[in-house]
């Protein structure tokens, strides 16, 4: 049989590309940028549309549209993508590490990158071989539905944790059988929408884009990763998806992104259906290629308004040859013409929560616990000989301990559940470190586990409070009248608010955002003391929902510092978090006073554990702007070090910060260093700041 130049894996991408796309019809270029909901009659749908890529597919369901992209004409593999979100999340008895939002209470990136490659491997032989992770949003209204997704409320954190993630996913070779495409999304501002509510209109000028928004998004870019993702949201009346300046412009000639762009679930027939911009496909085909999208996620009648879009000379095929050449050569990377990762179940099933995998899950389940409150109950002595009463809806509950994008949630109408053996809840956990009692009158102390659900998190469910829900107050402030001592471990997608005079009685209150399956481990550890808590919190926590938002990252120069009613302040600030050690913060240093805008500033913290217990802190690096051109904000975190001290011994943490990330966006929407007086703030929180050292950038 004769071999195309296409078919030739010696041949450079780029060439194999050309080749292949000189030999395809419209009809299969346009069906290229189809991306199409895996569950229908597939038969019908390959022979209509030649679809490039499908969703909403896994293990045997693969094998038939495999076998259907093998026989067509041309035999081009298909790009199968799945949400494996925080671990395989739809692959029944995977790995689930916590949410990004759980597993950013680490500020470790390290930790990050290893959940994404324990994803990648479980990944394997399940037919898929693209994730559409990470999220890189702004979680500043805590209202809204999806800020368990995100890595928190501030944009170096987001960098870096993204990248991490994305390193973790893709690796150094793409190609390699153990690695798989990642996906930035979702682009951008999607989460800044009126009133926390869901795909709304976003209020932000591109000055506030590119101050705050972008930035992750353009590191992400440049740290190579695979595709983007469109957001729902429109911003002065452009919806996302037709916003040529930002896909097109920014995206991909500004930052030079060369992966590819696909839309999210209907975005272009929301263009007709709800915004409503567009009379008809035809010309909300036109509007998304021309802005930029190259693979059109869950919208069936793009494909027939494309073409004819192109057939009555309204769209050029010019652009639909661009956008394919984009697809062609992210497949051709991903070595899918050598190997279209036929899947394997039995084989994916065994790499499916391995002890590895799962051991690396506890360890982000315990680094992302978050000890909030302490009066010296915690840590529980002798364990063993103390009686405790666990109540609360989340005391034995998976589904609500694993969080959203996981069996069970509904979300991608997903009806299956994990086995219940492959989570350890609080009830498992606390059975074995402790003597767990019915009876809150026979009990040493009670632990109430409370916090949220499905119906409270994820697309289309915001929320207009952020209190608990169905009956936990009542159920907390009965805990309380026992005057018995407490503790209130919150397993929560998001923040959410407890009664005051609960919390204020509460002995100790730990915060876990969906830790995963092995989150009830974590939380048994560290009642039990095997655990010393190091989490701190990447989103301020508000006292009331009115003061939403309340992010720390606020611009300077408004009238006062508080409400009439309420502080402006939060109740728990961003880079918040106790342990069962004591820090002091002895010195801070820096190698010099004087930078120029290239140079990099070396800062030293030397750090003294006066406690007892060995622990873990997060050093947290601030740098103010003294004066600026146009408006900016008090302080934005420029570096952070996670060291572990022993007891009664000093380390010094090494903080590196670039003098050109000391940066505004000026009133023309320039990034630029400003030469001026700088102070550098060394601290345990956005709020408590303990050092401050001046420096200049001239």
């Amino acid at each position: 049989m004769e071999k195309f130049p296409y078919q030739d894996a010696s041949l450079p991408v780029e060439r194999r590309v050309e080749d292949l796309l000189g030999r395809m019809t419209l009809e299969e270029k346009v069906g290229q940028m189809c991306q199409l909901d895996g569950r229908v009659n597939l038969e019908q749908e390959f022979q209509e549309k030649h679809p490039g890529s499908l969703l909403q597919i896994l293990g045997e369901d693969c094998k038939k549209a495999i076998e259907l992209a093998r026989s067509s004409r041309l035999g081009i593999p298909l790009l199968l993508g799945v949400d494996a979100i925080h671990g395989h999340s739809f692959w029944p008895g995977a790995t689930i590490f916590p949410t990004q939002l759980g597993i950013s209470s680490s500020w470790n990136a390290e930790l990050i990158e290893e959940m994404g490659r324990v994803t990648a491997r479980e990944m394997r032989n399940t037919g898929v071989a693209w994730t559409f992770s990470p999220v890189l949003c702004i979680a500043r209204d805590l209202r809204w539905g999806r800020v368990g997704e995100t890595f928190g409320e501030d944009p170096l954190l987001i960098g870096d944790f993204a990248i991490a993630l994305i390193r973790g996913l893709q690796g150094e070779n793409l190609s390699s059988p153990d690695k798989v495409l990642a996906c930035a999304k979702h682009f951008t501002g999607y989460s800044e929408t009126q009133g926390g509510r869901d795909a709304s209109e976003a209020d932000i000028s591109m000055r506030k884009l590119r101050s705050y928004f972008l930035p992750p998004f353009e590191r992400a870019a440049r740290a190579g990763v695979g595709s983007f993702m469109t957001g729902y949201q429109s911003m002065e009346g452009v919806p996302m998806t037709a916003n040529r300046t930002l896909l097109r412009k920014v995206l991909k000639e500004e930052w030079g992104f060369e992966g590819l762009l696909v839309t999210d679930w209907n975005n272009v027939g929301t263009l007709v259906t709800g915004q409503k911009i567009a009379p008809d496909y035809k010309h909300a085909a036109k509007i998304a290629v021309e802005a930029g999208n190259d693979l059109i996620m869950s919208t069936p009648q793009f494909y027939q308004g494309c073409l004819d879009a192109v057939r009555e000379g309204m769209l050029d095929e010019a652009l639909i040859d661009e956008a394919v050449r984009r697809i062609l050569s992210v497949k051709f990377r991903l070595g899918l013409f050598e190997d279209d990762r036929y899947p394997d179940p039995d084989a994916a099933d065994r790499a499916a929560g391995t002890p590895e995998h799962r051991a690396a899950a506890l360890t982000a389940a315990r680094e992302s616990l978050i000890l909030l409150k302490n009066d010296g109950l915690l840590p529980v002595r002798n364990a063993k000989q103390v009686k405790v009463c666990l109540v609360g809806p989340n005391a034995d509950n998976p589904i609500n301990q694993c969080g959203d994008w996981s069996l069970g949630t509904g979300q991608a109408n997903v009806p299956k559940q994990h086995p219940r053996r492959c989570t350890v809840t609080p009830k498992d956990a606390l059975a074995e470190k402790f003597i767990l009692v019915d009876n809150p009158g026979e009990a040493d102390m009670i632990v109430a586990a409370v916090g949220d659900q499905p119906k409270y998190w994820g697309e289309f469910k915001s929320t207009a409070t952020l209190e608990l829900q169905d009956g936990q107050n009542q159920l907390l402030t009965e805990v309380a009248d026992t005057n018995k001592p407490f503790v209130i471990a919150v397993i929560s997608s998001k923040p959410v608010l407890l009664p005051a005079a609960v919390r204020e009685k509460a002995n100790a209150i730990i915060q876990q955002f969906s830790p995963g399956m092995l989150g009830g481990q974590a939380l048994a550890e560290a009642l039990a003391g095997e655990l010393n808590p190091s989490g701190r919190l990447t989103v301020s926590i508000p006292y009331h929902v009115g003061q939403q938002p309340i992010y720390y990252m606020q611009p300077r120069g408004q009238h006062g510092d508080r409400y009439a009613d309420l502080t402006q302040q939060p109740l728990y600030p961003f880079g918040y978090g106790l342990g069962y050690s004591e820090f002091e913060y002895e010195s801070v240093t820096t190698d010099r006073t004087v930078y120029g805008p290239e140079d990099f500033i070396k800062v030293l913290v030397s750090v003294r554990n006066t406690g007892k217990r060995d622990g873990v802190e997060v050093v947290q690096a601030y740098v103010s702007d003294e004066v600026t051109s146009a408006t900016w904000v008090d302080q934005e975190l420029k570096g952070y070090a996670r060291i572990r001290i022993p007891a009664g011994e000093n380390r010094t943490a090494v903080i590196v910060i670039p003098a050109s990330s000391c940066s505004i966006v000026n009133a023309a929407g320039e990034r630029v260093v400003e030469p001026g007086e700088f102070e550098l703030r060394i601290g345990k929180s956005s709020r408590n700041i303990l050092h401050r050292v001046k420096f200049v950038i001239r």
